[in-house]
């Protein structure tokens, strides 16, 4: 009984919310739709049961006497440390209760699932591979349905109850209708892009790990699917920032693999090939596709606004904000936890978005996580998956300055999840490249 409580239980719940996050978007829209009563609680499942989960962590680390090393680790004390100053602002900066425990939660739910499953995995490090797999399987089923959207109506989501009121089944680029961006099972196209951008990293790292040396026929079928489909997820979700962060992403992980062996002929390659897409841009800068996708300033379909106006007036307005606020305006001040407030605000940059709520001591905390994340992955470089979260981690930062990329519950929960997988202490990594060897 011991056993079912404090190893299967938690295990049970953490690869339910790593499985099920993919589909959290579907998922409440249609339970919201059908059943308004229980839309609220439907909302909040997966942090209904990282709650559950900690409580039964905490009794676990009890019982090993686990707590002085783990709160030695200067990683989970940077996140106690952000938790922290996020209660200190929430009693100094009061907002509405709706928008404190909204902001509560989208600040801090990734970093929470994070803790969740590094101590998870250093308690039970034989788990790493279920999280693995259900990884995965997330990704088939969103690139998968992204696919499927190719083929199906453009707006049929709207029989699971997608609409203006919910999530919108798809919108366009700059109200063009030959130019649609799909959501697939996400909240929109954005996190759809910045998902794809995490998976065709993985597919390139994985790729110049093993690359022809895999003899499954089944691994390299899957292989050639997440490429497949992540570039046409990519793609289709038509999102400027994810196109940069996928770049550079890719970029960052050859560089890693292959940087210190490039000899002047290779550097020559590189160098030709960036002039040809410099010289293409430059041709195509007056056709429809490079000013409706790119500039988003079609002069016939576009909006009295266009987005790159908007994108400048929001980040002008976080950093006035954030330079007359050191303390930061409260938790649940802005994003969609403000609209239910009396001050909707949107700021749409990460990074100006914590300063916002949280101040700049917060905003010192957040980065000071991510760059000691980063480290860590970079350290374990050797290992593919660990190279993958670098490099995506590195292209979701770019993103996270033109749009708060961290929000997004699947997006966050599924890259801090992983990290944790490949960080957490026990057993290393080793068991996937060992499965990937015996393919080989």
């Amino acid at each position: 009984m011991k056993r079912v409580l404090l190893e299967y239980l938690p295990s049970w719940l953490l690869l339910i919310i790593f499985g099920l996050i993919v589909l959290h978007a579907p998922l409440i829209v249609a339970v919201g739709s059908h059943w308004p009563s229980l839309a609220l609680g439907i909302k909040a499942w997966k942090e209904l049961l990282m709650i559950i989960a900690l409580v039964l962590l905490a009794v676990a680390v009890t019982q090993r006497g686990q707590w002085r090393t783990l709160l030695k680790d200067n990683l989970i004390r940077l996140m106690l440390a952000f938790a922290v100053l996020h209660g200190g602002v929430a009693l100094l900066k009061p907002v509405t209760w709706q928008s404190l425990v909204a902001g509560l939660s989208i600040d801090l739910r990734y970093l929470l699932y994070f803790c969740l499953v590094y101590v998870f995995l250093t308690l039970y490090p034989r788990y790493k591979q279920q999280f693995i797999t259900i990884g995965i399987a997330g990704a088939l089923v969103v690139l998968g349905f992204t696919c499927l959207q190719l083929v199906l109506p453009h707006d049929a989501l709207k029989y699971l109850g997608y609409s203006s009121a919910t999530i919108e089944p798809y919108i366009t680029v700059d109200k063009n209708p030959d130019f649609v961006r799909f959501n697939s099972t996400l909240r929109g196209p954005n996190p759809l892009g910045a998902y794809a951008l995490i998976v065709l990293v993985g597919v390139v790292a994985f790729g110049m790990k093993y690359g022809r040396t895999v003899r499954d026929q089944r691994m390299r079928w899957l292989h050639a699917f997440l490429a497949v489909g992540s570039i046409i997820a990519l793609w289709v979700s038509y999102s400027r920032s994810a196109w940069i962060g996928a770049a550079v992403g890719i970029l960052t992980v050859v560089g890693a693999r292959y940087g210190k062996h490039l000899d002047a002929k290779k550097w020559s390659v590189l160098a030709v090939v960036t002039a040809l897409l410099v010289v293409g841009s430059l041709l195509l800068k007056d056709s429809s596709f490079f000013r409706t996708v790119i500039l988003h300033d079609s002069p016939t379909t576009g909006a009295a606004v266009d987005s790159n106006t908007a994108h400048a007036a929001s980040l002008g307005d976080g950093l006035n904000r954030m330079l007359a606020q050191p303390l930061g305006s409260g938790v649940g001040s802005t994003g969609s936890a403000s609209l239910m407030g009396g001050e909707p605000l949107i700021i749409e940059n990460h990074y100006l978005f914590v300063a916002h709520e949280v101040g700049w001591l917060g905003l010192g905390l957040f980065i000071s996580i991510m760059i000691v994340t980063l480290r860590r992955l970079w350290a374990r470089r050797a290992d593919w998956l660990a190279l993958t979260l670098f490099g995506s981690g590195i292209g979701l930062s770019v993103v996270g300055l033109l749009l708060p990329v961290w929000v997004d519950d699947t997006v966050s929960i599924i890259w801090w999840g992983m990290a944790a997988v490949v960080l957490a202490k026990g057993e290393t990594h080793g068991t996937t490249n060992k499965k990937a060897t015996r393919t080989a």
